[in-house]
């Protein structure tokens, strides 16, 4: 018994034995399985990382093209759930992928991310903890990490957290095995935009660039055709000029002067960015430009432009210098008739350099873009670079405007030279602002002599510059002061109290419009124009009766109807001397047109409650009948320039504004219920 009881306990240890050596193989092969399936994983992207969410979409027929809608029967909405939306027919259901799905978006790198209905996210449990009697909340899917944001707010500012970390490609971007730094000569990975005759091509991430990558913003098309008809009119005057783009991004701008103005004009396009130049360069190759070479920072003798006259046409080819260089240092090395400067934000700190080596009656075109500072949104930094205290005004447009002028007069006067302001735009994204500029003391005395604090009313915004040892008691004409408590009034600036327009110049700038076929553009020059005349007049002509000879500066601007009076000293570009300016000055200063009045009042500001406003046309008819100058502006849209005060704009518009309907009504029951 003893042997047959040891027999079975050496049979059962020797199961044991088998059966932990099968656990364990059967552990080996397990792991053996999942290291296959990582190695299989790393090898294999993804499908987070490949694919993407059917509500991001580049066109609408990429909506579309989810839902057959050529067929017939109902069909369902692909971004909505069946209780949201019943399956509909195909007219209605495109109609809803339009209006709702493609409207209602996110914009990132030419994507759009269209709100999606789908259960994609995680009901929200009830106060009792029931999941199931939730409901699905609306979202956006992130075209960098595939969250789901339900506010459209919450998710531009997720946007701009990749953007802030340098996280702009998308995770399943098809041209991700192309990187952006050096993209293929072929230019597929580029988008190609036509404008004003002119192609680039931009970089996928062109709207919300990182530091490396070139910028192009499409809304700024207006400035870009401005400065261009600014260069025309100055082209006319003299030739070849010596222009300059200081920051040239894409270079569209440049390309722009140099393919349409040709021989006329010699452009420079600068950047700090080794891949603005790499863009600029072939920008340049796909619009037939030729790039001129300059190691040493000058430009080749005027003989090597005219050897490359017979690579093309008759006109010769188009040609332009690339430089990678600072904006401030090219502009100290080298003087120019005509340069633009358009940084990102402010460009306070470029204008000493500009004003050093511009020549003289040349112009300097100037682009602020930091509409936060400019807009009184932010004060602090409106006072750390403009030196100027403002506050939120009806005239606020105007207002930046004339800030920007203040800070161009002081730059120029610090290097001795005057200047003229030939143009003044504000819209809703920049601040364009055109000056002539005047060497000599007296010129620079004569410009600071313009620049002047405002005060402001803060109760009616009723406005007057103060005159030069002016006190501040008693100078509005409004009596806020004595009717309310406290200090009503505060001083802002110092702004430019002069005029923000040049008639004659542009009146040039419209034919230049007209000639390049700008149309975009033509009707805001003649409102200008119109406001520089503080006149309600439409009838601008466009033929030879308004190319009359332009008194700017005390220099006669020669244009065509003159040009062939004008004697050969006049051809050749010279300039007249001081005394000659000074002469014509003293000659013309009684024909000189009169200035345009500072500021606007809006219609809409200083409506009567309870009355019914006239129409703008009309209520300027009636200005005009009561004997004031008006004008509308382009700084706002209700906005109305006049040389009358506060309260006699007021008394025009209460005179002629009606009562409502509602108030007439309640006149009326109230009048039944006495009886």
């Amino acid at each position: 018994m003893a042997e047959l009881k040891e027999a079975d306990a050496t049979q059962l240890h020797q199961e044991d034995v088998n059966i932990k050596r099968g656990e364990a193989g059967d552990q080996d092969a397990e792991q053996a399985v999942k290291t296959e399936a990582a190695a299989d994983n790393d090898a294999k992207p993804s499908t987070t990382t490949t694919e993407r969410h059917i509500s991001i979409q580049t066109k609408v027929e990429g909506l579309e093209m989810l839902v057959d809608l050529n067929g017939a029967g109902r069909k369902s909405c692909p971004l909505c759930p069946e209780e949201k939306f019943k399956a509909c027919y195909s007219y209605k259901l495109r109609r809803h992928l339009q209006n709702l799905h493609w409207k209602v978006y996110v914009e990132f790198e030419g994507q759009r991310m269209c709100i999606c209905h789908l259960p994609c996210r995680n009901l929200k449990p009830s106060l009792s903890g029931d999941q199931v009697s939730g409901r699905h909340v609306a979202h956006y899917h992130c075209v960098v990490c595939s969250v789901t944001i339900a506010r459209k707010t919450d998710m531009i500012s997720h946007l701009k957290r990749h953007v802030n970390k340098g996280e702009t490609e998308a995770s399943y971007s098809v041209t991700s095995d192309v990187p952006f730094e050096e993209p293929a000569p072929s230019g597929q990975a580029y988008e190609i935009m036509k404008e004003l005759g002119t192609n680039v091509q931009l970089l996928p991430n062109h709207t919300t660039p990182q530091k490396s990558d070139t910028y192009f913003n499409r809304k700024m098309k207006t400035n870009r055709q401005l400065v261009f008809c600014s260069l025309a009119v100055l082209a006319e005057e003299r030739s070849p000029l010596e222009c300059l783009d200081a920051f040239g991004a894409t270079g569209i701008m440049g390309l722009q002067w140099a393919k349409h103005l040709r021989n006329a004009v010699k452009v420079t396009i600068t950047d700090i960015s080794d891949t603005c130049i790499k863009m600029i360069k072939e920008n340049c190759e796909l619009n037939r430009i030729r790039v001129e070479g300059s190691p040493r920072g000058s430009r080749a003798p005027e003989g090597s432009s005219s050897s490359s006259d017979g690579d093309g046409d008759g006109d010769g080819v188009a040609t332009v210098e690339v430089a990678k260089m600072d904006a401030n240092v090219i502009m100290h090395l080298r003087p120019f008739d005509y340069i633009h400067l358009d940084p990102f934000g402010t460009a306070v700190n470029y204008l000493d350099a500009a004003f050093r080596n511009v020549r003289n009656l040349g112009i300097i075109s100037v682009t602020s873009t930091d509409t936060g500072s400019l807009y009184a949104k932010s004060p602090n930094v409106t006072l750390r670079h403009y030196g100027c205290h403002i506050v939120r005004t009806e005239y606020y447009k105007e207002l930046a405007a004339r800030m920007v002028v203040a800070t161009v007069a002081r730059a120029a006067a610090r290097c001795n030279k005057g200047i003229e302001v030939l143009l003044a735009v504000a819209l809703e994204h920049f601040v364009l602002v055109v000056v002539r500029v005047l060497r000599g003391p007296t010129q620079a005395d004569e410009s600071a002599k313009k620049l002047r604090k405002l005060v402001h009313c803060q109760w009616c915004e009723e406005r007057v510059f103060l005159k030069l040892g002016n006190m501040v008691d008693d100078t509005l004409p409004c009596n806020c002061h004595g009717s309310l408590p406290g200090k009503t009034a505060v001083q802002l600036g110092p702004l430019w109290s002069g005029p923000l327009f040049n008639t004659g110049f542009l009146r040039r700038m419209l034919s230049a419009a007209v000639q390049h076929s700008m149309d975009d553009i033509q009707p805001l020059v003649k409102t200008l124009i119109c406001e520089s005349e503080c006149t309600t007049l439409k009838s601008l002509v466009h033929g030879s009766s308004a190319l009359t000879n332009q008194v700017e500066c005390g220099v006669v601007i020669k244009t065509l109807q003159s040009g062939e009076e004008s004697g050969p000293a006049d051809q050749s570009g010279k300039r007249k001397t001081g005394e000659e300016s000074g002469n014509v000055v003293k000659k013309l200063k009684s024909d000189a047109p009169l200035e345009h009045p500072p500021f606007y009042y809006s219609i809409h500001r200083h409506s009567i409650r309870g009355m019914n406003m006239p129409k703008l046309n009309k209520f300027l008819q009636y200005l005009t009948e009561a004997g004031f100058r008006v004008s509308r502006t382009h700084f706002d849209p209700t906005g109305v320039r006049t040389d009358g005060t506060l309260v006699q704009f007021k008394s025009v518009l209460t005179k002629y504004s009606v009562p409502t309907c509602t108030t007439a009504t309640q006149t009326s029951v109230s009048a039944e219920k006495t009886m």
